[in-house]
């Protein structure tokens, strides 16, 4: 997948401009009166916007058709889009990394691409499995049942069946299981064994054992021959590679299925965006064509094309695809919209602000694939498993041999062979690999569909066991979206001064309780004047000049610690401060000015998700930056018990501190700059996806809609997750523990049981399909 705002050089091959009239950079059609154009070793170029043509006069070289010596015509040089292919990763080592297909040098699994394509064909691989499965299995079944029955046929007699068996089970294993030896070969020489390692040993004894007793029959002793031959085992070798391939095809379509989230994801977006030019027409053009700054038209029934402000309409938009809110939300001029969602009934004009990577279902795709790639620390005790298992098993494998030869009945040294190679085919260390990765996967991509993004497995893990969760009030119990009450003065500062230079000042911020007092005083007609100078207190208020003024704008701790005395308004704030509103004092070159009540309604779900999170034995606490009065106000509706008000960001991050040194195990949810630092030191930092980058950088899970509801959503999805991988770890290590042995034939003194290598090599293909059709289980897993 592609993405970019203005460097689309991957969508068409740059074209001769002065025929075809293309912008040399995105190869847009773009008109003969450009107003961007540029002259270029006596050539004029057009380009279809100021950004294109930017990029052109920088480096026209990187555009330009490149002559190769000796040639009259020219031939277009790839830009570095056209020449790159996918990355691709594995799904068991996500530290691989390399362009285009192939397998891991660890474990010789086949590599996935890191984001699929959405019109993806079918897995090559799976497609070449395919084809040697159906062509060899008509002689894997002759084989077997020659192996089987052959003995009764009068037409067969002695060597001569072990020489058919031979014709029959050489092309199965030499071109059916001809990808498998490479990859155990491969594992030998990257001293990485591997599951590949297990298969081409066990396949190879059994086959080349097989070929001696076949061709050199006489240097075995006369106890290894019945019925006038000497035993063979070409349907065992055929039957592994057979089975082998079944479950590589079954796992690699099941493997296929977990990324069906990010495809989901990237199929929202729409192909294309309606325009309006300069000149009043509109056309309708690739989205990859969409620059910052562009005017679009979205009509009724229509996809948001990219992120961007309302200029013009009004409409409702249903944004259920990227946050889980089903309730279509109301937008209107100013208010700021999300490509891919659904415009429902009315026309919107808007202007484009962030394009290509920049916008939102970029990020979320970019965040979902990162998380699926990483690793949980529950699968650190698999790893390391991992790491011995392959040496253990072939040690095993050489024990059992021996074992048998030195020790067991007449034919000790068959009965010995054919056990080692069960325990070889048998051993699968595919299932401990894949027990997290694929759990994670499916997580991820169902998380991200109910509008929760997790920045990796660890944050999956640690939500569960969180027990304490620490929720800022602005923007993340309440709306957000504050509404300005009042402004109060003090002589000889009247209200509509305090709100003049409060407005002014407050330009600089991007504090929800900020826009809501510049927005006011926007829509009175007060002139606002550009601030001389600002700093933002980070959590407690602003400070900078206005007019040659001094102004400290901020909460009651902004005050004190410029020195500044309050008490005279002290009755006015806290009448409104019990009424749930935000209290903020204006001080004017050192004096007390005046003051600003700005209320901020509770969000409707927030009632819900603090009560659902209590009733999980999550304790909830509030801190926030407005004042104590105004905070318990608010915790009082909710059902908070614990509240701390007036507090700095090294406030929040102290208690945060101090919770995890009493042993509780802390999240923190937050949307402001001034929470990223108790974000970071959370053990699950939760960010709010209507705030700032930074608290969201700071974050290890976001909620898109920045709905507390998200918290309970996650934090089930982590249940049931870290359930799934425990399943999952549980199987696997079940599965060898037990099935080792057995094939090792500690049955056979007590019950004269042995495991054949065709049922070991049955079961080892099932073990890793059936860990990832487990994991599928999690998209079942109910979040409302």
């Amino acid at each position: 997948m592609h993405s970019s705002s203005c460097h689309h050089e991957h969508s068409h091959p740059p074209a001769k401009p002065d025929t075809a009239l293309q912008d040399p950079v995105c190869g847009m059609t773009v008109k003969p009166d450009s107003p961007w154009q540029a002259e270029h070793d006596g050539q004029t170029y057009h380009f279809c916007s100021q950004k294109c043509h930017d990029r052109f006069v920088a480096a026209p070289e990187r555009f330009l058709p490149v002559s190769e010596p000796g040639q009259g015509e020219s031939k277009a040089a790839l830009s570095p889009a056209d020449a790159d292919t996918a990355e691709y990763t594995c799904p068991m080592h996500p530290e691989v990394r390399q362009v285009g297909p192939g397998s891991c040098p660890i474990c010789g699994m086949a590599l996935e691409p890191v984001i699929p394509e959405l019109e993806e064909e079918e897995n090559p691989e799976l497609k070449d499995f395919t084809r040697r499965f159906w062509w060899t299995l008509p002689f894997t079944v002759v084989v077997t049942a020659l192996a089987m029955f052959g003995h009764g046929l009068a037409l067969l007699h002695g060597q001569s069946q072990n020489w058919i068996e031979l014709a029959l089970a050489t092309p199965v294993v030499l071109w059916g299981g001809w990808p498998f030896f490479t990859r155990g070969l491969t594992s030998i020489r990257q001293r990485s064994p591997n599951m590949w390692t297990l298969i081409g040993l066990g396949t190879a004894a059994a086959y080349f054992y097989s070929l001696v007793a076949t061709v050199l029959p006489e240097i075995f002793p006369a106890s290894f021959s019945a019925g006038g031959r000497i035993g063979v085992y070409y349907e065992a070798a055929a039957v592994i590679i057979s089975l082998t391939l079944l479950g590589q095809m079954l796992e690699l379509r099941a493997r296929s299925k977990t990324s069906s989230a990010i495809k989901a994801l990237l199929g929202l977006a729409p192909k294309t965006a309606r325009r309006l030019n300069a000149d009043g027409s509109e056309e309708d053009i690739p989205l990859t064509h969409v620059h910052e700054g562009d005017r679009l038209r979205v009509r009724p029934g229509e996809k948001v094309p990219v992120d961007g402000v309302v200029l013009e309409g009004e409409s409702a938009v249903d944004e259920s695809m990227l946050t889980g809110e089903p309730v279509p939300v109301t937008k209107r001029p100013g208010d700021s919209v999300i490509g891919a969602t659904l415009n429902a009934h009315g026309s919107l004009v808007m202007e484009a602000t962030k394009v290509g990577a920049g916008t939102m279902l970029s990020q979320i795709v970019q965040m979902v694939a990162h998380a699926q790639r990483s690793k949980a620390p529950m699968q650190r005790m698999a790893d390391a498993v991992a790491g011995w298992f392959v040496l253990v098993v072939v040690a095993i494998a050489l024990l059992t041999f021996f074992a048998w030869g030195l020790f067991g009945p007449e034919q000790g040294w068959v009965f010995g062979l054919i056990n080692a190679v069960a325990v070889l085919i048998i051993a699968c260390p595919c299932a401990l690999g894949l027990a997290t990765p694929m759990s994670i996967m499916v997580a991820t991509g169902k998380a991200a569909g109910s509008g929760v993004l997790f920045r990796d497995a660890t944050a999956i893990e640690n939500l569960k066991k969180i027990d304490t969760l620490i929720v800022d009030k602005t923007g993340t119990l309440t709306e957000g979206r504050p509404v300005f009450d009042q402004a109060v003065g003090v002589a000889p500062f009247d209200a509509e001064e305090v709100l003049r230079l409060a407005a002014s000042l407050d330009q600089g911020s991007e504090h929800p309780l900020a826009h809501a007092i510049v927005d006011h005083a926007r829509n009175k007609g007060i002139a606002l004047v550009k601030p001389e100078a600002f700093e933002s207190g980070s959590g407690i208020g602003v400070r900078g000049q206005v007019e040659g003024h001094h102004l400290q704008l901020g909460n009651t701790a902004l005050m004190e610690e410029a020195g500044i005395f309050v008490d005279g308004l002290k009755a006015e704030a806290e009448d409104f401060r019990q009424q749930g509103a935000s209290v903020i004092y204006l001080a004017v070159d050192g004096t007390l000015a005046g003051l600003l009540a700005v209320s901020d309604p509770i969000k409707p779900s927030s009632r819900e998700a603090v009560a659902g999170l209590q009733a999980q034995g999550v304790r909830v606490i509030m801190a926030t930056g407005d004042g104590q009065t105004t905070a318990h106000a608010v915790a009082a509706k909710l059902g908070i018990d614990e509240v701390h008000g007036e507090v700095k960001p090294q406030d929040k991050e102290q208690l945060a501190a101090r919770l995890q040194r009493e042993g509780r195990r802390v999240a923190m949810a937050g949307d402001g700059i001034n929470d990223a630092p108790a974000l970071a030191r959370a053990d699950v930092g939760i960010a709010m996806g209507t705030g700032t980058d930074v608290a969201m950088n700071s974050a290890q899970v976001t909620l898109v809609k920045g709905d507390l509801m998200g918290i309970l959503r996650a934090r089930s999805l982590s249940v049931a997750a870290v359930r799934n991988m425990r399943q999952n770890l549980l199987f696997a290590f079940l599965y060898n523990g037990l099935s080792i042995p057995i094939a090792a034939g500690v049955l056979y003194p007590m019950f004269g049981l042995l495991l054949s290598p065709m049922i070991a090599a049955l079961a080892m293909s099932l073990s890793s399909a059936s860990v990832v059709f487990n994991a599928l289980r999690l998209q079942r897993v109910n979040l409302d």
